[in-house]
C-alpha cells in the first residue's frame, strides 16, 4: 500500500514539475529551440558560449498521420528538409531547409489534441537524452557547451581555462602587430626638405600670393616666354635660363 501511494505521489510530482514548463519534459539546458510542427517533433540545443547547436532527429507524429491533414505532397515536401538531426553552426542549419515547415503546417501547438501533446513530451525527452551526449557542463561556470569550447586537459570551458596553445598563438600575433607598429614609427619615410616658399611680385616686390596676378599691384605672375628659344622662365627673370637671351 505504501509503495502504491509512493508511486502515485511520484507521478503527481512529475506532473507538477512538468507543468512548470507548460507540461513538457524539463531539458538539461534552457538554451534550446523547439522546432516541432504538426507533423512531428524536433529540437535544437545550443552551446552557451559559441551558440552552435545540435538538432535532434525528426520524430514523426502518429497523431498527425491519423488525422490525415496533409495538404498536398508539394507543400509538405518543403517541410521535410529538416528531418535529419545533426549539428547547427552559428544558429543556422547546415544542410537543412531554411524552414522547418511551420509555415506549411500552421501553428505548432495551438489546438493540438492531448495525444499530440503526449507525443511531444515523449519526443522531447528522447531528444534531450540524444543531445546530452554532444554537450559538456563546465563545473566552474555551469554552462553547457560543445566540444569546440571545451578544454579537455583542464576539464573546464575555454572561458575559465583557455587553451594554452591558442593563447600563446594569439599573444604572439598581438606582439607581432605591436612590433610592426613600433618599427614603422622608427622608419624614416619622407626624406625631402620642408621649407616655406612664397612668390614675390617682380614689379612691386611684395608677396604676390598664389594667384595669376599680384595681390598688391595686379601685375601678371605667369611664366615669361623667351622670344629667342621659347623657354619658360619665372616672373622677374631678366635673362633666359636656357639660351641666355635678354627677356
Amino acid at each position: 500500500m505504501q509503495q502504491l501511494q509512493a508511486a502515485i505521489h511520484g507521478r503527481k510530482r512529475r506532473q507538477e514539475v512538468m507543468s512548470d514548463v507548460g507540461g513538457r519534459f524539463i531539458p538539461f539546458t534552457s538554451n534550446m529551440e523547439d522546432n516541432s510542427t504538426d507533423a512531428g517533433f524536433q529540437f535544437t540545443f545550443f552551446c552557451d558560449i559559441c551558440h552552435e547547436g545540435f538538432k535532434s532527429r525528426f520524430i514523426e507524429s502518429s497523431t498527425y498521420k491519423k488525422r490525415g491533414l496533409f495538404r498536398g505532397i508539394g507543400r509538405v515536401a518543403g517541410a521535410a528538409g529538416s528531418i535529419a538531426g545533426g549539428y547547427v553552426h552559428g544558429g543556422h542549419d547546415i544542410g537543412y531547409a531554411a524552414q522547418t515547415g511551420g509555415d506549411v503546417l500552421g501553428d505548432k501547438f495551438e489546438g493540438q489534441p492531448p495525444e499530440w501533446h503526449r507525443e511531444h513530451e515523449k519526443a522531447f525527452e528522447i531528444a534531450t537524452n540524444e543531445a546530452k551526449g554532444h554537450f559538456k557542463r563546465c563545473p566552474r561556470c555551469h554552462k553547457f557547451l560543445c566540444d569546440n569550447d571545451w578544454n579537455e586537459e583542464a576539464g573546464l570551458c575555454i572561458e575559465d581555462a583557455p587553451r594554452e596553445a591558442v593563447e600563446v598563438a594569439a599573444a604572439r600575433a598581438d606582439k607581432m602587430k605591436q612590433d610592426i607598429q613600433e618599427k614603422a614609427q622608427q622608419t624614416q619615410v619622407f626624406t625631402g626638405e620642408i621649407e616655406q616658399k612664397q612668390t614675390l611680385c617682380p614689379k612691386c616686390g611684395k608677396p604676390a600670393g598664389g594667384s595669376r596676378f599680384c595681390n598688391n599691384c595686379g601685375a601678371p605672375l605667369g611664366m615669361i616666354e623667351c622670344k629667342d628659344c621659347g623657354a619658360k622662365n619665372p616672373p622677374g627673370t631678366r635673362f633666359c635660363g636656357e639660351c641666355g637671351g635678354k627677356l
